[in-house]
């Protein structure tokens, strides 16, 4: 949850699929655009598609608004003007000059890289973490707009037929039958999640590399640096094997040794263009990682052992043992493990009054809320009640919460025959709302990444105990793309870990 409060109204958060058995969901359908024939801009072979470039650029503008919604950008980072001007650079050789590609970092934590239709391109911090060179990342972000080049978002939705479109494959908007529930839970969109985490065929993947080679080779990069990353991706997957985590680029671009292989051989046979790189050296390239934040970001609140803690806000939210949680920028949502109870936690308005929460949702839903809603304290908090069933399948409790100028709201939801064995469940949560004290507050870390220089002799683990890294050893080695046996040069640059306290905005 993050720090930007955005009024009710116009909050557009994304459920994820963990609620999907509370809610009953709806398809808005948006009209079969006409079947047409035209000429890929990679393969240069006629193709059978449903969704015209009108109709595939604005799709594309639909889905970048939910990214932002339900990942977050960091553009205002130093290394997003950087990762425009890398973009943009390598734009200029793509084969395909009809859309307008923009270059996003996203805050999330977990590699990955994707592309939406339309030209959108994005790149985690997390995958940042795993680069070691500008070739490399010139790579994966070559291999992303060969993608877009191709159109094989477009052309996945075109086989799924006419029936797919009407349905939400082409339109990703999904409303709750409920409209109480709708405004509470915000609009669900599910194409993003579709588009980013499902696989691309072998045939696409194959292309995406090869289009993406060859438009980092014509900008002046070495196209044999996207092998040596995926090579070190599969490493990294393998290292954090069996730890949960959310999807990742290793879901959705398989680093198979036969695509290492393959990637390999095809970058023999391009011709790099002798222009200089934006950095001029590896060092210069690691200077710009220099501070990047890796797991769990402060600033927008971290779940420690259940405890959901935002320090920018000055808050402490306690959520249900073993439930699955979600920190979204717009809303923190937990679900039971087996799908039967839901939280979702925002700000819904500003002021010291909890009614004015009630008043917010009366007033968007035009239903009579405030006159059964009751006031109360959590501690020293003024708070406000109400419970509602939205609908002859589910019931919810509403709490609004007023703390620090802003007014918090929890939605405690459960299918009707769950509800009165789930609320107890749901009170205590409600209850453990409180402002953080101020040790709390100065506990609270996040890693980053720092660089080092190797000295005489030194293995990684020497490094590693050195720096007090935050990194293992063979963790150290993989974000650093060497072998955890590896003789270290004097000198040599080293990406590791360091935990360091994270200064809070001043309480409001």
């Amino acid at each position: 949850m993050r720090i930007t409060y955005r009024p009710s109204a116009d909050n557009r958060s994304t459920a994820t699929r963990l609620l999907s058995r509370v809610f009953l969901l709806m398809v808005m359908t948006i009209p079969i655009v006409q079947s047409a024939c035209s000429v890929n801009p990679v393969s240069g072979r006629p193709e059978l598609t449903l969704v015209s470039e009108e109709q595939e650029n604005k799709l594309g503008a639909e889905e970048a608004k939910k990214v932002e919604a339900q990942m977050g950008l960091l553009d205002n980072d130093p290394f997003s003007a950087y990762l425009t001007q890398l973009g943009k650079r390598l734009a200029e050789q793509s084969p395909r000059q009809s859309v307008a590609y923009q270059f996003h970092l996203v805050d999330m934590e977990e590699p990955n890289a994707f592309a939406l239709p339309g030209g959108y391109v994005y790149v985690t911090r997390g995958l940042l973490a795993l680069t070691n060179s500008e070739d490399e990342l010139a790579g994966v972000v070559g291999h992303e707009i060969g993608h877009v080049a191709a159109r094989h978002s477009v052309q996945s939705i075109s086989k799924r037929g006419p029936f797919a479109a009407v349905f939400g494959i082409v339109s990703g908007v999904t409303g709750l039958v409920s409209p109480l529930v709708g405004n509470i839970v915000g609009g669900i969109g599910d194409l993003t999640q579709s588009l980013i985490f499902s696989p691309y065929s072998r045939s696409q993947e194959n292309e995406a590399d090869e289009v993406g080679q060859g438009i980092a080779a014509k900008a002046g990069w070495d196209p044999v640096a996207l092998s040596t990353f995926l090579s070190n991706l599969e490493r990294e997957v393998e290292l954090y094997q069996g730890k949960p985590r959310r999807p990742s680029f290793f879901d959705s671009h398989p680093p198979t040794p036969e695509r290492v292989r393959k990637t390999s051989v095809h970058a023999t046979t391009l011709t790099r263009a002798p222009r200089a790189p934006i950095s001029a050296t590896k060092d210069s390239y690691l200077a710009r990682l220099d501070g990047l934040v890796i797991g769990q970001r402060a600033a927008n609140g971290i779940l420690m052992d259940q405890q959901f803690l935002q320090p920018d806000l000055n808050f402490l939210f306690e959520l249900p043992d073993k439930w699955k949680v979600e920190n979204t920028p717009q809303m923190l949502i937990a679900a039971a493990s087996d799908g039967e109870g839901a939280l979702l936690l925002r700000t819904v308005a500003e002021g010291q009054d909890p009614l004015d929460g009630a008043r917010t949702l009366q007033k968007t839903t035009k239903s009579d809320i405030l006159s059964r809603t009751q006031r109360f304290q959590i501690g020293d908090l003024p708070a406000a009640r109400t419970h509602l069933k939205a609908d002859s399948q589910t019931e919810l409790d509403l709490t609004w919460i007023a703390h620090g100028g802003l007014i918090y709201q929890i939605a405690g939801l459960a299918p009707a025959r769950r509800f009165e064995s789930m609320k107890p469940v749901l009170d205590s949560t409600v209850n453990s709302f409180r402002p953080l004290t101020a040790t709390e507050r100065d506990n609270i870390t996040e890693k980053r990444i720092r660089l080092v220089k190797a000295q005489t002799g030194e293995t990684i683990e020497a490094v590693a105990t050195r720096s007090r890294s935050a990194w293992k050893p063979e963790e150290i080695a993989v974000a650093n793309g060497l072998k955890a046996s590896a003789p270290l040069v004097q000198g040599q640059t080293l990406k590791i870990a360091v935990t360091e306290p994270y200064a809070p905005r001043p309480v409001r």
